[in-house]
C-alpha cells in the first residue's frame, strides 16, 4: 500500500522509516542516491517536482512530500499523535521548530562534513550553521529540564521528529555532552518499543 522513496543516511527520511516500523506498517523502501543525482532523474521529478526525498507513494492516492507531513499522515489516530486538540498542537509546535530552528542547522554540518564530504566547500555557512544548532539544542535542553517527553507527556512524532538529527549531531561537529538532559531523552527515544537506527534496513513486506 505503501511506497517510501528514501536515502539511508537522510535524517529526514529516517524519521519516516522509524515510525513506520514502530506503527507496525508494512512498506516498500526505494532507495534514491541524492549524490548520485536519483532524485533529479525525469521519472522521480513527475513524483515530486521539488527533486526531495523522503516521498511516500500511496496507492491509488499519489505522493506526499515532506518528512513531518509525511509524520502526521501515518500516524494519524496512534498514540504517537494525540487526538487531543491542545496535546495536537503541543506535537506540531516542536514539529514546527524542528523544521525551522533544528533541522536546517544541525543537518547541514553533518551532511558536509560526513556524508558530502567537503566542508571548506560551505565553510563560510559553518559558523552560523553551528550557533544556531547549538541554540536549539539549548531550547531543547531546557524544556527537558522539566519533561520526559516534547509534548503530550508521552512519547510522539515530536518525539521522532527532532530524535532524527539530534542522535546524529555529533556526526556534523557538535558537542552534546554539555546537553545531559537531551542525551538522557535520547537514551528514552531508544529504548521505546521497536526503535531502529538509521542504518536499519527494512525487510520486503
Amino acid at each position: 500500500m505503501y511506497t517510501l522513496y528514501s536515502m539511508q543516511q537522510s535524517g529526514n527520511a529516517y524519521k519516516v522509516r522509524l515510525a513506520f516500523n514502530q506503527l507496525e506498517i508494512p512498506f516498500t523502501l526505494v532507495n534514491v542516491d541524492i549524490l548520485r543525482g536519483e532524485n533529479r532523474t525525469p521519472d522521480f521529478l513527475r513524483k515530486n517536482p521539488e527533486g526531495r526525498i523522503p516521498l511516500l507513494e500511496m496507492r491509488g492516492r499519489g505522493y506526499l512530500a515532506e518528512s513531518n507531513a509525511i509524520l502526521c499522515f501515518i500516524a494519524e489516530a496512534t498514540a504517537l499523535f494525540p487526538d487531543g486538540r491542545w496535546e495536537r498542537a503541543e506535537v506540531l509546535r516542536w514539529m514546527f521548530f524542528e523544521q525551522n530552528s533544528h533541522e536546517t542547522y544541525l543537518a547541514q554540518p553533518r551532511f558536509w562534513l560526513s556524508i558530502r564530504g567537503g566542508a571548506d566547500l560551505r565553510r563560510d555557512h559553518f559558523d552560523d550553521w553551528m550557533e544556531r544548532g547549538y541554540a536549539a539544542l539549548m531550547s531543547m535542553e531546557r524544556h527537558l529540564a522539566t519533561a520526559a517527553w516534547f509534548a503530550a507527556g508521552r512519547y510522539t512524532i515530536a518525539d521522532i521528529a527532532l530524535f532524527a538529527h539530534t542522535h546524529v549531531a555529533g556526526e556534523g561537529g557538535f558537542d552534546l555532552a554539555t546537553f545531559p538532559n537531551v542525551l538522557a531523552w535520547l537514551d528514552r527515544v531508544k529504548a521505546q518499543p521497536r526503535h531502529i537506527g538509521i542504518d536499519w534496513v527494512a525487510e520486503p513486506p
